[in-house]
């Protein structure tokens, strides 16, 4: 039916790719490209042999003009960007020039500052729409499916929410002292930035890691977890009709928050470039080359991650509590496709999110986000590609 060019070829990459090929009804021929050409040959070498024809190409994803050759030799359908978010705005460029649909799992970020916004590629709205292509943003799991969430609950069991809280559990261990479960300059930035939530129609923001709550996360139990500020806050804000506050919270054991605050008091998780033996060097993207691949960890990880929303508003008139939340196994995830439950959680979505978009249920041209396009395919979808969702409809809240 479709031909798509994914750009990365990481752990998530690696994840969509192999579901991509499963779903080869939908997938009839896919590009894999990125840096490291041997990375996607080593792939394709994996999954050959399917319905699903594979090619490889090297590309450097910051040059805009690489991308757009890439997409004119191969004339994807759709481009699914699982490479770095600072590269976001670079593929949406070739996408423009050459009038392909677009996708990605995570916002724009400039390389030199933690800024986690949507303006950069909202700013493309107008142009993606007169060239009568579409563009997906924040088609992972969180932000993605969270949005999705979102979307199916609005439209099913609210006329107004006015609370949401969205609950990210990791209960994975890998049996390393310090690792990050996704690429570790993006989860540094992101847990070492200041933290952010909605409330009454503006942003507040907190110190990193200062406001703690314990939840009782069905199939995983007791967990600490903290507010942080993710940008799928900033999107549902503008689109939850009478919304009043949305935090998220993701856990971290005793040990993560130990070694972390100890490379912060070090400098080693700072983005600025320093001096070092003749030339610069930035201290996180040094700290990134010395830890643990993340698409290393999938044969060490044990446990489950659980990922989920509670909203709470009103339904006629009355007041109404909803949770709905998957759950995933690490070694099953492994089993399945050789990748631990974060990379899973992730590349899932961004498969179905492309095959929504190229059969045509997702039709809309313009930049959206998830939850602004109508959730029920994907919902079924979830349930029959390896991401089951659960409901609770008398859930505790997070106080």
């Amino acid at each position: 039916m479709g031909k798509a060019l994914i750009i990365g070829c990481g752990g998530v990459a690696s994840v969509t790719i192999e579901k991509c090929c499963q779903n080869s009804e939908v997938f009839d021929e896919l590009m894999i490209a990125s840096r490291t050409k041997s990375k996607c040959d080593a792939l394709k070498q994996k999954l050959d042999g399917g319905k699903t024809k594979i090619s490889t190409a090297r590309v450097d994803a910051d040059n805009t003009d690489e991308v757009v050759a890439l997409i004119e030799a191969f004339k994807p359908d759709i481009v699914i960007n699982l490479a770095l978010p600072y590269q976001d705005l670079t593929i949406m460029d070739a996408c423009l020039k050459t009038k392909t649909s677009y996708l990605d799992t995570a916002n724009y970020e400039p390389i030199d500052a933690a800024k986690f916004e949507y303006k950069w590629q909202w700013a493309y709205r107008k142009k993606f729409e007169e060239a009568g292509i579409t563009a997906i943003l924040g088609c992972g799991f969180d932000p993605g499916v969270t949005g999705v969430f979102s979307a199916y609950a609005q439209k099913h069991y609210f006329d107004e929410i006015e609370y949401l809280d969205i609950l990210d559990a990791n209960a994975g261990d890998h049996g390393y002292p310090f690792a990050t479960n996704f690429n570790p300059e993006i989860n540094i930035r992101e847990v070492s930035a200041n933290g952010r939530y909605w409330q009454d129609g503006k942003m507040i923001e907190t110190k990193p890691l200062e406001i703690k709550r314990v939840f009782d996360f069905p199939k995983i139990g007791e967990r600490e977890m903290y507010l942080l500020y993710h940008e799928e806050i900033e999107s549902l804000a503008l689109n939850l009709k009478g919304i009043k506050r949305i935090r998220f919270f993701m856990t971290f054991g005793q040990s993560y928050i130990t070694h972390l605050k100890c490379l912060e008091n070090v400098g080693m998780t700072s983005i600025k470039p320093i001096e070092f033996e003749g030339r610069q060097i930035v201290p996180l993207q040094f700290l990134k080359a010395v830890l643990p691949d993340p698409a290393s960890l999938g044969p060490r990880t044990k446990g489950k991650t659980n990922i989920g929303c509670i909203f709470s508003g009103k339904k006629d008139g009355k007041p109404k509590k909803y949770y709905i939340y998957n759950v995933c196994d690490h070694e099953e995830c492994y089993k399945e496709v050789g990748s631990q439950a974060i990379s899973y959680t992730t590349g899932v979505p961004a498969m179905i999110g492309a095959a929504m978009v190229l059969t045509g249920v997702w039709n809309k041209k313009g930049v959206y986000n998830v939850e602004e396009l109508d959730p029920d395919i994907f919902m079924a979808e979830l349930n029959k590609r390896g991401l089951p969702w659960e409901e609770d409809f008398d859930p505790k809240t997070v106080e």
